[in-house]
């Protein structure tokens, strides 16, 4: 089994609690879907948010899913000029057996155009 890291991000449309939880929900869901973990598959989880965010720690709504053993950790995102408002990232390590290659990032909503480089960008449609 190797450790790997996944990332992933969501656009918020605005800074509402339980919008907020709802989105990070859907995050964590999805990286696991995504990769095929289970919440003891996580060694870590770091949330960052932009400054515009402020009406709940992201790391609240992964607690809410189960992960009350695993450490958690929010930061703030660097203020770049120009960059994408209300967006919530992730990076969590995992053990898995899944090769590098083969680990799935997802990028939800809005934040989906932050790496369309990536060949396996799973962008979920605002509603």
């Amino acid at each position: 089994m190797a450790v790997r890291a996944v990332r992933g991000a969501t656009q918020l449309e605005e800074d509402v609690r339980e919008h907020m939880l709802d989105r990070v929900a859907e995050l964590v869901n999805e990286v696991m879907a995504a990769n095929g973990l289970s919440v003891d598959d996580f060694i870590s989880i770091i949330f960052t948010s932009t400054d515009d965010l402020v009406s709940e720690f992201p790391a609240y709504a992964a607690r809410q899913l189960g992960f009350t053993e695993v450490p958690l950790m929010c930061a703030r995102e660097l203020e770049i000029q120009g960059s994408m408002p209300r967006v919530v990232r992730l990076m969590a390590h995992v053990e898995t057996d899944l090769p590098r290659a083969d680990v799935t990032h997802v990028y939800l909503h809005g934040a989906a155009n932050l790496r369309r480089d990536l060949a396996r960008v799973k962008s979920v449609p605002d509603a």
